[in-house]
C-alpha cells in the first residue's frame, strides 16, 4: 500500500506554530516515530526524508516536526529552552493516534528529545547525528543529556561527524554507526559507499531497534 505522505497539522506552542507532517500507511501502525529537525535545517533533511519513505511501510507511523522558528521562516534557531517548550506542547498532537510515542531528532532535534523525553512519557529516543560537543572541543561534553534521556535510546552517528565521533560515546551506548558520514550523513565519492545505500542502512538499522521494542 501507498504512503499516504504530506498531511500536514499545525500546532499552537507558546514558541508560536509548530507543524507536523504525517506519513502514515493505511494499515494499523505500532507506535509513531516523532523526529524534529536540527538547527541548521529543516525536515528536508536526507535521514529524516529517508525514515519518511521507509518506516510506515513496515509498521511505524512518521511525523516530521518542524520547530516554530522554521515555520515562521526565521535563519537561527533559538535558545535550547524554547525549543524544549515548543516541543512539550505539541507532544499531545503526537499522541493523538493512541499509539506509543518515540521522541527523534537530529542534532538540535536530538538533544531536546533527550531532555524532555522523561517528563513528557515518551517510550524510547532515536537520536540523529547527536551532537555531543561542538566540533574540537571535546572537553564541553553534552553526553549527560543523553545518558539523562532515561528510556532506551538508539544513536545513529556519522563515522566522522565532527560533532562527536562513534568511538566518543559513553560505554553502553546504543549506536549505530553510518560509515564515512559526516554530521548530515553525506558520505564522500571516495567512499565507494552512496547516499542510497548509507540511507538504506540507516532505516534498516532503526526498523531493527523498533521491531526489538514493538515486535
Amino acid at each position: 500500500m501507498s504512503t499516504r505522505a504530506n498531511e500536514s497539522e499545525t500546532v499552537a506552542t507558546p514558541a508560536g506554530d509548530a507543524r507536523i507532517t504525517w506519513y502514515r500507511e493505511e494499515t494499523p501502525a505500532r507506535a509513531v516515530v516523532a523526529v524534529g529537525h536540527g538547527a541548521g535545517g529543516g525536515i528536508e533533511a536526507r535521514d529524516l526524508r529517508a525514515l519518511a519513505a521507509a518506516l510506515p511501510a513496515r509498521g511505524y507511523t512518521v511525523a516530521l516536526v518542524e520547530q516554530p522558528w522554521r515555520v515562521a521562516g526565521k535563519k537561527v534557531a533559538p535558545a535550547p529552552r524554547t525549543l524544549d517548550t515548543a516541543w512539550t506542547a505539541l507532544w499531545p498532537a503526537l499522541e493523538k493516534p493512541g499509539l506509543p510515542v518515540v521522541a527523534g531528532g537530529r542534532s538540535a532535534g536530538a538533544r531536546v528529545a533527550c531532555r524532555t523525553a522523561r517528563e513528557l512519557g515518551a517510550h524510547a529516543v532515536l537520536a540523529l547525528s547527536f551532537p555531543l560537543h561542538p566540533p574540537g572541543k571535546p572537553e564541553k561534553s553534552r553526553a549527560d543529556e543523553l545518558t539523562g534521556a532515561g528510556v532506551p535510546t538508539l544513536v545513529v552517528q556519522g563515522g566522522r561527524d565532527p560533532f562527536g565521533r562513534p568511538a566518543e560515546f559513553p560505554p553502553g551506548t546504543t549506536l549505530t554507526e553510518v560509515a564515512h558520514g559526516d554530521h548530515g550523513f553525506a558520505v564522500p565519492k571516495s567512499a565507494g559507499t552512496g547516499e542510497a545505500e548509507s540511507m538504506a542502512g540507516l532505516t534498516d538499522a532503526v526498523t531493527r531497534w523498533l521491531d526489538g521494542m514493538f515486535g
